[in-house]
């Protein structure tokens, strides 16, 4: 028995030796909090002082050093997120994870982030400047001399921290922009749907805003039949490009003059819906130097507080959505691919030559081409290289224009300029440098005043321009490119109404007749009347009131189908039982309700049910995730037919029996799914909030230990949005996760800055060994907060060495 005695006490040493080993990794990885810490790059000392939340109050003696200080924080607590930041904007992602990523870098490349950073960055002086400098500086400072153990992804992926570079920054801009933009989607599935469908069908499906009519366009569908367009193009860069302009998807922010508030001052509240990450994208922190004290949320690769609240005043974001990204169709010469047609003839195309490193595999280098509309995506994979297209089809390319390429770009000195303003009118003078993405932007002062701006680039095209910039148009006619850009002082703003507040949910910004063109796709309003049921409801609003609506989940959306849900007929054998949870359902979407997860399983199945014939099965496939809903509520609730009759079937069905057969298939899914106990099912079973980590959500064996996961209720619709994903997860298969909500929320007090409140959907640290990586999860999904303004007792003094 003396050996097995000797093989226990090994495999006792070894797992004693394993947990000191990982002891002594989780000590150098988690940041140094506490002390003095000599440093190179600042001019004076700069001290970072933590609260328990994990939130630093970092001060400095100028800007500069106080953004050094801000690269350094975020260096210390989000490092492995800043190193994706910087390779998605570089398309670099294949490098570190390998083959998988590759057609991503390569829409990347094609898409030209980093090119455009470039040369904004070669074009930005100043003050920006210094702030850019100083902030890459404190990143490398952090990584290059106090940086202990790396986190566990750059472990894991065998990889060293990268250096950042200014460029990175404005590279990181340029994607969020991207994520809150997207209409070149929608022109690419209006061009796809015109290969199939009559234009009036089109308007049905995607229908203009309610009370709108539809644009008045040229017959885009005989247009494209006429060029013989391939179905196919652009199909590469709609797999492979990062995800933009997903329905579902949207902001709130409102504020309340003190003419409706108990204090007498304003109150403003924000709530950004956009991706859940984990860590989440945001990073709070309260700045303050000579002239410049804020605090709010900041976000790792970017030297600014972009949302929050100084001594002065209080602002907040909701995305206005413009359509300032249009295709191009470019004719290739027959002869000469590098050549396309123009007003004036053929012209070559500026090209690119880009290598993607990928790990574990050759690289691959592709040439990348621009005309003179800017990048073009369709190279993605690589250039054409055919002189026609199949069949003896007219070959093409798709071109990209779109404001946030533009050189200059005053974006971060907007930013800059607003975290100082003193009034609402300062704020608004600043905000008219903002570029993109165009936000609608609410601000309050300690004065009284509250206002709106919608502030960024919006283009303006010719009146001769029959497409409106809703699907790709041909490049080589003149009258479809952009004739300019609309001036700053004439976009949609509001100032002091005598209604008390101001608000705004992505719906329709400006009255039906204002002059100019800023899109025809606003998000449904269905947010937007809520908040302005609650706000209305409320005679003197607090705190707890702002907090009230913004947990508020009475979907008005649900109630304009639910009627025909409740009339629904089947066969099937818990139709009775569900039909009995849905008869006093109201609209309100608790997480531990069965009515809400009746109500979207079959609205998804209604949708396939409805157009998935019309779109064929290929089409309907690649578009599958998309919901559809204003056209499908518009075909049910104006009893069209035509979409209601299965065009497979030799019978004519009607717009009751598709209802019927959803309610059906819903049944099925849901039986089989949780079973048959009806009363067992519960919307926060499906519609759980998923804060997805790069890379490792797509890694069975880590998914657990990075992803973040939490039972919320909500939908696309309530002000508490929560957007339902009708795609199935990669690893359970599970359909109607939450992965796009209010990624922060915050409530800011004019009358006393003290009882300002935020919180966001993670926890300030991107360590997931560390308390605080996800110590925000279960305040965020109860909807609670914690302060803006406060300090710590945990103090890191950096202290420059002597030159």
């Amino acid at each position: 028995m003396k050996w097995l005695r000797r093989t226990l006490a090994a495999i006792v040493l070894l797992l004693l030796v394993a947990l000191g080993g990982l002891w002594a990794y989780i000590h150098q990885a988690l940041p140094k909090t506490e002390g003095v810490v000599r440093v190179r790059g600042p001019k004076a000392p700069v001290s970072i002082t933590r609260d328990e939340h994990g939130i630093p109050s970092i001060k400095a003696e100028s800007i500069t050093d106080l953004m050094w200080g801000l690269g350094f924080a975020h260096a210390q607590d989000r490092l492995w997120q800043l190193e994706t930041h910087r390779r998605i904007g570089a398309g670099r992602l294949a490098e570190a994870l390998g083959p998988g990523a590759v057609d991503t870098d390569l829409f990347l490349r094609a898409l030209g982030v980093r090119r455009a950073a470039r040369r904004q960055w070669e074009q930005t002086g100043g003050e920006a400047r210094e702030v850019l400098s100083a902030y890459a500086a404190g990143i490398n400072a952090y990584v290059q001399e106090h940086l202990g153990a790396r986190p566990p992804e750059f472990v894991l992926l065998g990889l060293q921290p990268g250096v950042w570079e200014p460029a990175d920054s404005l590279a990181w801009a340029i994607m969020m922009a991207w994520d809150l933009g997207g209409n070149w989607n929608a022109e690419l599935l209006r061009m796809r749907l015109a290969l199939r469908l009559p234009v009036e069908r089109i308007q049905e499906l995607l229908p203009p805003y309610p009370g709108e009519r539809p644009l008045a366009t040229t017959d885009y569908a005989a247009l494209y039949r006429g060029l013989k367009i391939d179905a196919s193009l652009g199909e590469h860069a709609r797999l492979h490009a990062p995800e933009s302009g997903l329905d579902g998807i949207g902001s709130n922010n409102w504020v309340v003059a003190g003419s409706h508030t108990v204090s007498g001052k304003p109150l403003l509240a924000n709530d950004p819906h956009l991706r859940l990450s984990a860590p989440a994208l945001w990073y709070f922190a309260r700045l303050e130097a000579p002239g410049y004290k804020v605090a709010g949320a900041t976000m790792p690769g970017l030297p600014a507080v972009v949302l929050g609240q100084n001594q002065h005043i209080a602002w907040g974001y909701t995305n206005t959505a413009p359509d300032v990204q249009d295709l191009y169709l470019e004719q290739l010469h027959p002869l000469d691919a590098g050549r396309y047609l123009t007003p004036s003839g053929w012209q070559r195309f500026d090209t690119h030559e880009e290598i993607v490193k990928v790990k574990g595999q050759a690289d691959r280098k592709i040439v990348v081409r621009e005309s003179r509309h800017g990048p073009v995506i369709s190279d993605a994979p690589g250039p054409a290289d055919g002189l026609t297209g199949p069949a003896g089809r007219p070959s093409y390319a798709l071109a990209m224009r779109w404001t946030a390429l533009d050189i200059p770009n005053g974006t971060l000195e907007a930013g800059l300029a607003m975290g100082r303003a003193r009034s609402v009118d300062e704020f608004v003078a600043a905000a008219a440098s903002h570029v993109a993405p165009m936000q609608n932007m609410v601000v309050a002062d300690h004065q009284g005043r509250i206002g709106m701006v919608a502030a960024g680039r919006v283009p303006l095209r010719a009146p001769e321009h029959d497409l409106k910039g809703l699907v790709p148009a041909p490049g080589w006619d003149a009258k479809y490119d952009w004739t300019g850009a609309l001036d700053t002082e004439l976009t949609p703003r509001e100032f002091d109404p005598p209604r008390g507040w101001i608000a705004t949910a992505n719906q329709r910004i400006h009255p039906p007749d204002y002059p100019h063109f800023l899109t025809s796709e606003w998000t449904l309003p269905y947010r937007q009347q809520r908040i302005e049921q609650l706000l209305d409801g409320v005679p003197r609003h607090d705190q707890a009131s702002m907090a009230a609506l913004q947990a508020d989940e009475v979907s008005l959306a649900a109630k304009q189908l639910l009627p025909l849900l409740k009339r629904a007929r089947s066969s099937h054998p818990l139709a009775a039982a569900a039909q009995e949870q849905l008869a006093g359902f109201n609209g309100r979407m608790s997480a531990d309700a069965v009515a809400p997860l009746i109500l979207w399983t079959w609205t998804r199945q209604l949708t396939e049910v409805l157009i998935a014939d019309e779109l064929g099965p290929q089409l309907w496939q690649q578009y599958a995730n998309r919901s559809f809903y204003e056209g499908v509520e518009g075909i049910l609730v104006g009893q069209r037919a035509w979409w209601c009759d299965n065009k497979q079937t030799a019978a004519v069905e009607t717009c009751a029996q598709v209802v019927d057969r959803a309610f059906e298939r819903a049944l099925d899914e849901l039986q089989t799914t949780y079973g048959r106990d009806v009363t067992r099912w519960q919307w926060g079973q499906a519609h759980r909030a998923r804060s997805e980590h790069r890379p490792f959500s797509k890694v069975r064996q880590l998914a657990a230990m990075f992803e973040l996961h939490t039972p919320v209720g909500g939908d696309n619709f309530t002000v508490n949005a929560s957007r339902v994903s009708l795609k199935p997860d990669e690893l359970t298969g599970r359909r109607y996760l939450n992965e796009h909500g209010p990624s922060l929320r915050a409530i800011y007090d004019l009358a006393e800055p003290g009882r300002s409140r935020f919180m966001h959907s993670s926890g300030q640290s991107g360590l997931p060994f560390s308390r605080l990586y996800r110590s925000f999860v279960t305040p965020w999904a109860e909807v609670r907060y914690v302060p803006v303004w406060g300090s710590g007792d945990q103090v890191l003094t950096l202290q420059p060495t002597a030159p």
